[in-house]
């Protein structure tokens, strides 16, 4: 669970970064590793709240 949140943290980062340089200066390129990390993040996401669900059993 340890890897999987170090995982959901780095995409998380990545995320923001990137969707703040689309915003602020217009890169697309930017925009499209945004939107591709947060179909990561949103899977992720689900697989914590799976293992959660499990380890709170």
């Amino acid at each position: 669970m340890k890897e999987l949140l170090e995982k959901i943290y780095a995409e998380a980062q990545a995320f923001g970064k990137d969707s703040v340089l689309q915003l602020n200066k217009g890169n697309k390129a930017a925009g499209a590793r945004a939107r591709k990390t947060a179909l990561a993040l949103m899977k992720d996401l689900k697989e914590f709240r799976k293992v959660s669900v499990e380890a709170s059993k």
